[in-house]
């Protein structure tokens, strides 16, 4: 403060010093003009000053100044420094980025905004074909126009990645995940998962063939115990008793092996076929009457079903589908749930599409369970899914239907209070009635 303070004395002194000198003359005004006239080219001179070091390579000393001046040409040289030394620390640190991002193996690509192409690695380089010299500042849909990937980035759901084959390397699948950071900026990071699409798609074949080659001989096997089991008994005495029951326990098991196998069959067939381009619109209200009696049929009075309706609008799909997917829910309903439970089949609307949703007021589902119930072969409790004759799929059948759907599966649910199994449908999967 105290150069503030020098500044005003010596806009004071000269002011009066003129001002007095002025009066002496007979002139007031004029030395009082004279005095800040002086100052006005202090002010200049030293104005020029910083004009000239600004305009100067910003490494150059600041000039010599006095008063004020001196003190704001220090303040304004350390600014300075202190600037280039922070833009020294950025830029080696961007400099680092950029290195270890040129090192990976993985594809990053850096959008703004506006989804134009801003930066990428050597590795995104090479898996999508850019030019720096023609595609920065393209949009990225201009470069990628495969429509499920157009899909994918306008959707703005970015939870799961999105698989698809490279658009310049045959037989390469190339694996895409977007985040959202800074000003709705985007990275695209992108993986080379061929090897893990092939080593799945040889356990889909793997599954699908051992299930395929199953079914012959175990139809066999139940067709020989159905046979014998018939025979004893229309002659009680032609078997020993024990075994009977080994008999009995043959066909069960037998039985519980086909269903297995069917369940593998379908998953496979889900997983591995294409979806059908033109899906018809299902009646739901009929098809979840059907469900309702299947349902009841298998409770055989131990559980109440209750049917309610509150959407008009038909679902286009594939009804076979649909119907093993609802039929999974209410069967494992069914299985699951102590007897004297109501279980409720509904389909309403929800949010701009709709929901078929199975609704039990059962024991409730622990929640460290719900993000795994749609596994293969994964059970809450091993001993009473196995005597429920479930086989461990129902829920990962369901959710490929739903995915073949374009919908997804929510589940809730409280101990003690049931649970609440949610196929939400998209708006763009129905149509209003005429």
């Amino acid at each position: 403060m105290h150069y503030w303070t020098n500044e005003l004395w010596r806009l004071s002194y000269l002011v009066i010093g003129f001002g007095v000198l002025g009066a002496l003359l007979g002139q007031p005004g004029w030395g009082v003009a004279l005095g800040l006239a002086v100052h006005m080219a202090f002010t200049l001179r030293h104005l020029k000053k910083l004009y000239t070091w600004l305009s100067a390579p910003a490494d150059q000393a600041p000039p010599v100044g006095e008063g004020v001046w001196g003190d704001l040409f220090d303040r304004l040289y350390r600014y300075q420094k202190t600037q280039r030394h922070m833009q020294g620390r950025l830029r080696s640190v961007l400099n680092r980025v950029q290195e270890s991002s040129e090192a990976l193996r993985d594809g990053v690509v850096m959008l703004d905004r506006h989804g134009a192409l801003d930066w990428w690695n050597d590795a995104a380089e090479r898996m999508l074909g850019l030019d720096a010299g023609k595609d920065r500042g393209q949009h990225l849909t201009n470069l990628m126009r495969d429509p499920r990937f157009i899909r994918y980035y306008t959707s703005r759901e970015y939870r799961e990645p999105l698989t698809l084959p490279s658009p310049i390397l045959d037989g390469r699948m190339l694996e895409f995940q977007i985040t959202v950071f800074g000003d709705d900026e985007c990275l695209l990071i992108i993986r080379d998962v061929t090897r893990l699409v092939r080593l799945e798609q040889t356990r889909r074949d793997f599954v699908a063939n051992v299930s395929h080659e199953l079914r012959t001989p175990l139809t066999v096997i139940a067709g020989y115990l159905e046979t014998y089991l018939d025979q004893a008994q229309e002659c009680p005495d032609a078997l020993p008793s024990r075994m009977m029951r080994g008999l009995g326990q043959m066909q069960e098991q037998s039985t519980r092996m086909r269903n297995l196998v069917e369940d593998l069959l379908t998953l496979s067939r889900l997983e591995t076929s294409e979806r059908q381009s033109e899906d018809r619109p299902i009646d739901i209200a009929a098809l979840c009457a059907q469900v309702r009696a299947d349902g009841e049929s298998l409770a055989n009075g131990s559980h109440t079903l209750e049917l309610v309706i509150e959407e008009s609008r038909a679902l286009f799909g594939d009804e076979q589908e649909i119907r093993s997917a609802l039929s999974n829910l209410v069967f494992n309903a069914v299985r699951y749930t102590p007897a004297g439970s109501t279980i409720t089949l509904c389909y309403r609307p929800y949010h701009k599409g709709a929901a078929l949703e199975v609704i039990d007021n059962g024991e409730g589902i622990p929640e460290v369970h719900l993000s795994r119930l749609t596994e293969r072969f994964y059970r809450i409790d091993k001993g009473r899914s196995a005597a429920s004759g479930g086989t461990g799929l129902g829920l990962a059948i369901v959710k490929h239907v739903l995915l073949r759907h374009d919908a997804k599966l929510e589940i809730e649910s409280e101990i003690g209070e049931g649970t609440l199994f949610r196929c939400v449908f998209p708006e763009s999967r129905l149509k209003t009635a005429s």
